[in-house]
């Protein structure tokens, strides 16, 4: 019995890790849109796509993870006029009769279906399509409707609980997006050594530590500007031994000093202490301190950056979805500080 619990935790783990992260990006983005542009976002489904429909569309007019206004997310789901519209005409355009009562240019309207084929939904799609309104399908990897959609999310797998599970942790990572877009602060993610202070490797003493003289006011401007500024750095020297983060912290203290001075704020520092061979998920290029900030202060990374000095860098920025720049000979942190504040 164990193993076959295990075999169906193993095929829906598989089918979820397989979904192609672009096309939730595509539709959180989709989402987004509408309602930053005064619209609504519609879902609909049968049977347990139902409702997933009205879970996800309460999770935007209530909250997903963050305390903010609400939005507008609904679900045709009410039994009602479902029942009134099934009865009267057919139950094929329960959902396209409250698209057209309902429906409006520039609203994002939803459909799930764990097998694509569902008529009432693709009928709505059409209607919605019709109406000016941008179309999103999550789905298993059969059917019609992923085709029709502005943005499809596929499921790969025809094994409908499999579907479910899928789109459900696929419309949560939207959720989240979405919620972040429109209500999260925006960022800037620093590297610190050979980024804002000389590279002293290993440092283990504050008094060899100083940052450069054009940072502090750099990040001052940054402040004024509305950004959080937030330190990623990695500090294997935790993890080889040669120093503690009691000494880790002194430095940092002597750091958020030094560009205090100015009236610039270091709002918070993420580091990696392990050495490499430790091989964890926070140590640059990998994204676990990213991802740690953006849960912490729900950051919008399409409206964020990252600055740092080395390909790891670069590879973290993109990796949590920031513009990222690269600090070299010619161009300073000053200088791509200039860059975000005229961008």
């Amino acid at each position: 019995m164990d193993e076959l619990i295990r075999s169906e935790l193993n095929r829906s783990a598989d089918a979820i890790s397989h979904i192609d992260p672009t096309q939730i990006k595509a539709a959180s983005d989709a989402m987004a849109r509408s309602l930053q542009g005064g619209g609504q976002v519609i879902f609909m489904g049968n049977g347990g796509s139902s409702a997933d429909a009205q879970h996800i569309a309460a999770e935007l007019s209530g909250r997903y993870m963050m305390e903010r206004p609400a939005m507008a997310g609904t679900a045709l789901s009410n039994i009602a006029p479902v029942t009134a519209i099934g009865n009267d005409y057919s139950y094929d355009v329960v959902f396209k009769r409250q698209i057209e009562a309902n429906c409006r240019e520039g609203d994002c309207v939803v459909g799930l279906s764990t097998s694509g084929n569902s008529k009432n939904v693709i009928l709505a799609m059409e209607a919605a399509k019709l109406r000016g309104a941008v179309t999103v399908t999550f789905t298993g990897s059969g059917g019609k409707m992923k085709d029709l959609a502005d943005v499809a999310v596929i499921i790969p797998t025809t094994e409908t609980p499999r579907v479910q599970e899928g789109y459900m942790v696929a419309c949560h990572a939207v959720c989240g997006m979405v919620e972040r877009e429109m209500f999260g602060p925006k960022a800037v993610f620093i590297d610190r050594d050979d980024t804002i202070a000389p590279d002293i490797p290993y440092c283990n003493d504050p008094e060899k530590f100083n940052v450069f003289d054009h940072v502090p006011e750099s990040i001052k401007k940054l402040n004024d500007a509305g950004y959080l500024v937030i330190i990623v750095t990695n500090q294997s020297g935790i993890g080889r031994g040669y120093f503690d983060e009691g000494t880790l912290s002194r430095i940092h203290e002597k750091m958020k000093s030094q560009i205090g001075e100015a009236g610039g704020r270091i709002d918070d520092i993420f580091y990696c202490p392990h050495s490499p061979e430790e091989n964890c998920s926070c140590r640059k290029p990998e994204i676990g301190l990213g991802e740690q900030a953006i849960k912490k202060y729900g950051i919008a990374t399409s409206r964020s950056f990252m600055i740092g000095d080395s390909e790891k860098d670069v590879e973290f920025g993109k990796g949590i979805g920031c513009r990222t720049f690269q600090v070299k000979e010619g161009f300073t942190f000053s200088d791509a500080v200039s860059e975000i504040l005229g961008s």
